[in-house]
Order: structure tokens, then C-alpha cells, then sequence
């Protein structure tokens, strides 16, 4: 089939959908292309529950070359939080060879124009979302992610992220017209006249360095702004979570491939155990764009030390909930006891702090003291994961020894109000699966903010005690200037203290979930419509995904001519 013609195809299968994305995105309303129920794949002719999971044992044990040339190595070495070894190998590049390689598809991507980058990025989404049951299961394998949730978050909420991204990107580039005439009059004299001719061109490389927890999730926004945008892109996984951007840019490459395009516009660099390459790639002259999510010592130096690239990162934060008032108690308790447990809060918009005023609070089942209102939410969460199926199914497994060494050393922090408990998992007893540790500070004492003003990654959380409901706001305020938050929960029936709240967020630029009692949660964004982060406080610099995480990836190239 020729390239032109694969290329009429696309547009006429996606552009429907591209169209559909832009009015999302306009209006901010539910959509999505991408079904969030696993039986629907299935009906789709796509690959069933059997089939995905019969793929993804397929992939165990084999080598997974991409054809890149630079390839000078094969390297794996993943164990899945669940006790598998994966076994699967990955190429190691030779950056001196694939990086030019990279480059010399670029001109023929840049000329193909907004359009045409979107279908094609459209048509790799569609090919991911037609395999999302395996998908998922690498996910699950190399996040320790439930198998539900590495199916939505990992599949169809991803998939709906990149397809932001595109959106966001088209709309971005078409902001100018492709050409102008441009007439200036001059009185008695001939009028001066242009044709002006504006090309919206890449910056170079992109470069995505993946997380371990949200592989896919984190790591499709900035792959597609950049790849949409005109840019290649080298994606750099993290040495424990390969899997899945791994097969997401086998997928890339074979797409491309068929439409006429250098495959090598998107590729893959593994690493050896402990060789550290994202120093080295970041900086890099040919790298234009870096895309990070993970701890903030290395996204403040990959902002401080990758001057020659425009940098988007998400670091970490101190997300709080602050507490005053309940017009449905157990509503709120029930939804903070799932935003707590839900993959063992290993998610950067994950509640940590909980600010409740020492004195009580007012609820609609009378007044609650401090006490009364910490132990109310234990027992919630001992309620929700009472039953070990269903907690391992909220839970899934801890991701990394770190995190089970931060939640183990939190019950030394101060009063335990919940204490962790081990749960065996029966279909896979390497699995370290824990439940949420509570444990009770108070915010008048310097030796306790020490605890509450750092990231504690995991399944942890902090009930601090504060004087006030004043005194919560000024704490969320300093906490959101000086450690940042990706999210904010407020729980008030008093209309002052909401307008309090939401003017600290407006100013600190944090993202605010009011008395959520129901089906959503302070931890959940839904692409089209919510931003995740907001590029305004230290914990991102970038929010996903608004005009700003991709106008930048692009500059606009001007040519006049006599007309």
C-alpha cells in the first residue's frame, strides 16, 4: 500500500476523533474513546482477557529487538513486585550512532504538517488501546499496580492523556495559518506586498525518562506532545518498569513505518544495573526537550544542569487534606479511606497530610473531637480492607524496598492511630502487599513538622492537629509555597472557610477537590477535563495537559517573499 495512501486512511479513520478530542478539551465535559470495562475489548474484536494475558506470557524470556541501529547490547533484569522474574531483554544504545539516526527522519516528519502528525499519533493510541489487556498486565508486572487498576490507569487513562496531548498540540499549531498575503498600503504609491509563509518547526529529540509507578500514564503525555509537535523522541524507561514503554515504542515504530515515516523517529534506550544514563542523555546538545517524573533531586537537576532543553517535570509534593467540617461524615470518611489505600498510595496525588483542628470538628452526626474522627477513619479503612481479596485488589504491591522501609519506619513518627498489617496474596506469594499506616502529629510541635513537611511516599499518612481552622489553612498555604502538592482535599460546610481555602490554592496554584463524598476522588484526575498539577507550586513545573506542556516543544519559522 503506498505511504499517500496509508496516509488519506488515517485521516479519514481519526480525524473524527481528533475532532471529538478538540471539543473535549473546549468544553472541558466526560469523554473518552477509550472503554475503561475490560469486557468491552472483546466485543471490539479486540484482544479478550485470555488473549491479553497469553500475549503478555509470551513476552517472558525474550529478547524484544526494536531493529534500531546504535543497538550495541541487550540488558533486562526486571522482577515484577509480584515475584516474577520477567526476563525480557531490551536494546542498549550506542547514543553516538542513534541519535543521529533519530534525527534524520525529522525533516520529512516536520514537513508533514499538524494534521498528519495527529493522525498517525492517533493510529499508534489505536493500536495500544487494541492491545490494553496486555498492556495491562505490564503494567501490573513492573508498577505492582492491581491488575484493575493497571488496566485503566495503565490502559484507557493513558491512552486518553496522549490523545490530550495531541489535541493540545494541534490546536497549538494551527493557532497560525500556514500562509498570510500581506498587503501594506502606501498612499499614492504601489502598496507593499508579502506572501508570508509560517512553518511550525521541532526543537529536536525529546527525551522521556519514565517513572516506575505510572509507566504509561506519566510517560504518553510528553511522548505524543513531543512526537505530535514534529519532534522524535527517545524514551528512557526506568530500569525497573521497561516493559511498557518499551512495547509502546515497538508499536510507535511499526506505525510510522507503515506510513511512510523513519521508524527511528520514536526509540528506545535501556540500561545496564546502576549505569545511570539519564545524566548523560539529558545532557546531551542534540536532546531539545526532557519530559520527568520522579524524585525532585533529580528533576531539579535535570532544571538546573539541562540548560540547552526545555525541561517539564513532576516531582514530588506534600498533598493535605484539610478537615473543618462534615455535611456528610461517612461519606467523607469512606471516600478518604479509598483515596488512602488505592494502590497503597503510592501515587504522587495521594492525601499524605490530613489537617484537623485539635478541638473538632462539626458533622451531621453531631460534633467529633480529634480523637474520635482519626479512629473513625481507621476503622474505615480496616472496613474497606477488612477482606484480603479486596484489598489486594485496592492495594496491589509495594513497588520498591524503599517504600516498605518508609511505611515501616513511620510508626515511629509519633501515636499510631492505624497500624500496617501484612496481607498474603495467594496468587502470588512474592507479593509484599501492606495495608495504610495512620499515625497522629501535632502540628504545634517542631520535632513532628519534620515529619509532616517531607514527602513520605507510600502508604502513609499523617492526622496532624492544628489550633484552628485558620491555623490549617496558613499550614496547607506554607506547605503548598514550600514543598508543592499535585492535589488538595478540603472537607467544610462553612462558606468562609471554603472561600479561605480556595483563594491559598488560586495563589499557591494547586488543584482543589471539595467535600468529594461519592465515586471521585482527590487522587483521580480524568483527562479532557481536569489538569493533573499545575506548573505554579514546586511540586511540577508542568501541568498535563494544558497549551503551555506542548506550544513550547515547537517554534514557529517564518519565510516572506515578494508577493
Amino acid at each position: 500500500m503506498a505511504a499517500e495512501l496509508t496516509v488519506h486512511q488515517l485521516i479519514a479513520k481519526h480525524r473524527p476523533t481528533l475532532d471529538q478530542a478538540l471539543e473535549a478539551i473546549r468544553t472541558r465535559a466526560y469523554w473518552s474513546p477509550h472503554p475503561e470495562h475490560p469486557k468491552a475489548y472483546g466485543e471490539q474484536g479486540s484482544l479478550d482477557m485470555a488473549a491479553g494475558k497469553a500475549a503478555f506470557d509470551a513476552l517472558l524470556g525474550t529478547r524484544l529487538d526494536l531493529g534500531q541501529p546504535g543497538t550495541d547490547d541487550f540488558v533486562g533484569g526486571e522482577v515484577s513486585p509480584y515475584g516474577i522474574e520477567l526476563g525480557v531483554e531490551y536494546p542498549h544504545a550506542d547514543v553516538d550512532v542513534l541519535l543521529p539516526a533519530m534525527k534524520a527522519g525529522q525533516k520529512a516528519w516536520r514537513d508533514a504538517g499538524a494534521e498528519i502528525r495527529a493522525v498517525v499519533c492517533l493510529e499508534i493510541l489505536k493500536r495500544i488501546s487494541d492491545r490494553t489487556h496486555e498492556f495491562a498486565h505490564a503494567v501490573m508486572h513492573t508498577s505492582g499496580q492491581a491488575f484493575m487498576m493497571a488496566f485503566q490507569a495503565g490502559g484507557p487513562h493513558a491512552q486518553d492523556r496522549g490523545l490530550e496531548a495531541v489535541a493540545y498540540a494541534y490546536v497549538e499549531q494551527v493557532r497560525t495559518p500556514d500562509t498570510a498575503e500581506w498587503t501594506k498600503p502606501q498612499g499614492k504609491r504601489d502598496p507593499l506586498a508579502l506572501t508570508k509563509q509560517f512553518t511550525p518547526v521541532p526543537r529536536g529529540i525529546g527525551l522521556v525518562i519514565g517513572c516506575n509507578t505510572f509507566p504509561t500514564w506519566n510517560g504518553y503525555p510528553g511522548l505524543f506532545a513531543s512526537l505530535a509537535t514534529g519532534n522524535a523522541v527517545l524514551v528512557k524507561p526506568h530500569p525497573r518498569a521497561v516493559l511498557p514503554l518499551a512495547l509502546t515504542v515497538q508499536v510507535a515504530r511499526d506505525v510510522l513505518s507503515e506510513a511512510g515515516f523513519d521508524p527511528n523517529l520514536v526509540a528506545l534506550t535501556a540500561e545496564r544495573p546502576g549505569e545511570g544514563i539519564a545524566k548523560t542523555l539529558a545532557t546531551r546538545p542534540e536532546i531539545r526537550i526532557i519530559d520527568y517524573t520522579g524524585s525532585t533531586a533529580f528533576g531539579d537537576w535535570l532544571e538546573a544542569n539541562a540548560r540547552q532543553a526545555q525541561v517539564y517535570t513532576e516531582k514530588a509534593g506534600v498533598n493535605s487534606v484539610l478537615v473543618e467540617s462534615a455535611g456528610d461524615y461517612k461519606g467523607m470518611l469512606a471516600n478518604l479511606a479509598f483515596s488512602l489505600s488505592l494502590y497503597s498510595g503510592q501515587m504522587c496525588t495521594t492525601p499524605q497530610n490530613l489537617l484537623i483542628p485539635r478541638d473538632g470538628i462539626r458533622t451531621d452526626e453531631g460534633p467529633k473531637t480529634f480523637d474520635e474522627v482519626v479512629a473513625d477513619l481507621a476503622r474505615s479503612v480496616d472496613g474497606l480492607l477488612g477482606d484480603d481479596a479486596r484489598a489486594n485488589a485496592l492495594l496491589g504491591a509495594i513497588v520498591n524496598p524503599d517504600v516498605k522501609a518508609r511505611l515501616e519506619a513511620a510508626a515511629g513518627l509519633g501515636e499510631v492511630a492505624l497500624a500496617s498489617r501484612e496481607i498474603a496474596n495467594p496468587e502470588f506469594p512474592g507479593a509484599v502487599v501492606r495495608t495504610p499506616v495512620v499515625v497522629k502529629l501535632d502540628g504545634a510541635k517542631p520535632d513532628d513538622e519534620a515529619a509532616y513537611m517531607s514527602e513520605c511516599f507510600g502508604p502513609v499518612s499523617f492526622a496532624v492537629a492544628v489550633d484552628s481552622a485558620s491555623d490549617a489553612v496558613e499550614l496547607l498555604r506554607r506547605t503548598i509555597r514550600e514543598q508543592g502538592a499535585m492535589t488538595v482535599g478540603a472537607y467544610t460546610t462553612d462558606e468562609e472557610v471554603e472561600q479561605a481555602v480556595q483563594e491559598v490554592c488560586l495563589e499557591e496554584a494547586a488543584q482543589l477537590s471539595l467535600n468529594l463524598v461519592g465515586g471521585v476522588y482527590v487522587n483521580q484526575t480524568a483527562a479532557f477535563s481536569d489538569f493533573h498539577g499545575s506548573g505554579g507550586n514546586p511540586a511540577a513545573n508542568a501541568a498535563l495537559c494544558d497549551g503551555a506542556f506542548v506550544a513550547n516543544r515547537f517554534r514557529v519559522v517564518e519565510v516572506r517573499r515578494e508577493a
